[in-house]
């Protein structure tokens, strides 16, 4: 199964690509997918596992297939094959 990712902004610079395809064997949550592209891309890794990172101030706008995953299961949204996931930063401030 296949996933189709794309990096907006500053995180294409982290992950030093605009988008990717990614292969998976098993079913897999958005959570799971997060922390094996932060093995995969150490510069990612403080913004997808952030320990404040949740989902209502995340520093990172996730879409799924268009939908903003706080509209489906937050980041225990099932991936299926052909997904496509779009992480676009946000800049919080005053």
């Amino acid at each position: 199964m296949t996933l189709s990712i794309k990096f907006i902004g500053a995180l294409r610079h982290g992950s030093g690509k605009t988008q990717l395809t990614f292969s998976f064997q098993k079913e897999m949550s958005l959570k799971e997918l997060l922390s094996k592209l932060s093995q995969e891309m150490p510069k990612l890794e403080k913004t997808f596992n952030d320990q404040n990172f949740s989902e209502s101030r995340s520093n990172t706008l996730i879409l799924v297939n268009c939908k903003e995953i706080s509209v489906l299961k937050g980041l225990e949204t099932i991936l299926n094959d052909g997904d496509e996931i779009v992480f676009i930063p946000v800049v919080h401030g005053g």
